[in-house]
């Protein structure tokens, strides 16, 4: 450790917390109640407060401009993984554990319900509410049965892989200009002929607009799906090498050895990622309703800010107008 870094050396790890012993399936890398007996993995705990402020900020943003109500659900559940993670790292405890682990499946189920029944005809949506509960319910009772972590780590995997994929194809078919042109058949260009200079120049503008945004939407899938990759790399690496970074946690000593806490990074990361996409979902949504002149991707810097999609000034004055009118 160099001499000009000051530190301090890390207290023994113990086993007689507040909330012994350890009932989850799971433990990790990082030492239990080494910080204070009142959390069994003090990084681990503290880490999941991002998801907290994350959700809250979302939920205000889903509530103030008006994006629809499934978004806030998901941004609700959103707060619930966060504080089951929150609950489960600093107990250990077996049933906050489920409320972490499956959490994160109830919400990725939101997602899944929100993504493919999108301008469906009844009664597909409700088919489809109906095959994600018992999806669920299959989910939550197979785990408790089996209490194997592989298992809801790879439900969790295939359902955002599949929400994931379907986003991106219903994107590209439906807002890409190329593509929305072929399948609605060069209708509303063509029209027999008989549009005018003014229309075709409308079309064109649509167009310009459309290819932004898609080149936008893109930037924002690259950078949500690195940072999430990135958090789970830097956990895997966390579990292969778990002995060599408790060794090298000491040696630093504190505060330094928290930056080599992998699990805390993974909470961090994926928090953002998963932020990312559902941020992602709400744009996607609008534009996929054709409002989107009437909102926009707010994201002023990649490093100081976060997106948001917020109405576009015209649209809020526009609202506001209405609003007077009808008083």
């Amino acid at each position: 450790m160099p001499s000009w870094l000051p530190s301090i050396p890390y207290p023994p790890a113990r086993d007689d917390g507040y909330w012994a012993p350890i009932t989850s399936t799971l433990d990790w890398c990082e030492e239990n109640y080494y910080a204070t007996p009142y959390s069994a993995e003090i990084v681990n705990t503290l880490t999941n407060l991002l998801f907290v402020y994350l959700a809250c900020k979302g939920m205000y943003n889903c509530y103030s401009q008006g994006h629809d109500r499934i978004f806030f659900l998901t941004f609700v559940g959103y707060l619930i993984v966060g504080s089951g993670s929150f609950a489960f790292h600093t107990t250990l405890k077996y049933p906050m554990q489920l409320v972490d682990e499956l959490s994160m499946i109830y919400t990725t189920c939101l997602m899944f319900w929100a993504t493919f029944e999108h301008k469906r005809a009844a009664p597909i949506p409700l088919l489809l509410g109906i095959f994600v509960t018992l999806l669920a319910l299959f989910i939550t009772g197979y785990y408790h049965y089996l209490q194997d972590p592989t298992f809801h780590q790879n439900a969790y995997a295939i359902l955002t892989a599949l929400v994931l994929t379907r986003s991106m194809y219903i994107m590209e078919v439906n807002i890409r200009p190329y593509f929305r042109r072929r399948r609605e058949g060069h209708a509303k260009v063509q029209e027999n002929g008989r549009t005018g200079e003014k229309e075709r120049a409308e079309e064109r503008r649509k167009d310009e607009r459309d290819v932004i945004v898609i080149r936008q939407m893109w930037y924002m899938i690259g950078v949500g799906l690195s940072v999430f990759l990135g958090g789970f790399g830097i956990w895997n690496l966390d579990n292969m090498y778990c002995s060599n970074l408790r060794q090298w946690r000491h040696e630093i000593g504190l505060p330094w050895g928290i930056l080599l806490e992998g699990h805390g990074w993974w909470h961090l990361m994926t928090g953002l990622g998963a932020y990312f996409y559902i941020v992602w979902g709400i744009w996607l949504r609008h534009c996929l309703n054709g409002r989107q002149d009437e909102y926009e991707m707010v994201w002023p810097s990649l490093f100081t800010s976060l997106p948001r999609v917020m109405r576009r000034p015209r649209a809020m004055n526009g609202a506001n107008g209405h609003a007077k009118k009808m008083n």
